[in-house]
């Protein structure tokens, strides 16, 4: 597998070593040796798997007080997964990352604790797999702003299909009012 950094160093691009011949192909999708050897945590509490339809947005979500880090895959589809950096004393707060996952490309996204995420599908249907390092709790889940202009994230489509949760998430300039723990 190749690792590589971000424009936010904590935040990691991983594009495994694929097998392919004319039957199909093989990789590992988690290893825990290997990408403990690389940062990423030996143990995951849970594994989830979302499908949504084109130009569904899920997200900007994180946790507090239980913030959760995720290794996003896509196991079908294609989606523009974003992660945004909240960690108010951070060099790189307010920051965010996006990338191209799909089930071709077979890349893998690892996003720490601190950060919110969220994912646009841009194939007719995508099938999201990710580990969580702490279990989801819904009481503590909340919801960054996917348009916030102050973030201005560049999605590659425009009016997406949002959850009300999602259409009402909070601005970038309200974290500072959660009381988030510093880096």
């Amino acid at each position: 597998m190749k690792i590589f950094n971000t424009a936010i160093p904590e935040v990691l691009l991983i594009k495994p070593k694929v097998l392919t011949d004319s039957r199909g192909f093989f990789f590992e999708h988690w290893h825990r040796n290997r990408y403990q050897e690389v940062g990423l945590p030996k143990e995951f509490a849970q594994d989830n798997i979302s499908f949504s339809k084109e130009k569904v947005l899920r997200g900007l979500h994180f946790q507090h007080p239980n913030d959760q880090g995720k290794l996003i895959s896509v196991l079908a589809g294609e989606i523009f997964d974003v992660a945004v950096d909240i960690r108010p004393n951070s060099p790189n707060f307010k920051q965010w990352v996006g990338f191209s996952l799909s089930s071709e490309n077979h890349h893998q996204l690892w996003i720490p604790k601190g950060f919110a995420h969220g994912f646009l599908v841009m194939s007719s249907s995508a099938l999201v797999s990710y580990k969580s390092t702490d279990f989801y709790n819904p009481q503590n889940e909340l919801t960054l702003l996917w348009n916030d202009p102050e973030l201005n994230i560049e999605w590659p489509a425009h009016n997406p299909e949002l959850s009300e949760k999602d259409l009402r998430g909070i601005s970038i300039s309200e974290i500072d009012q959660l009381k988030l723990p510093k880096m």
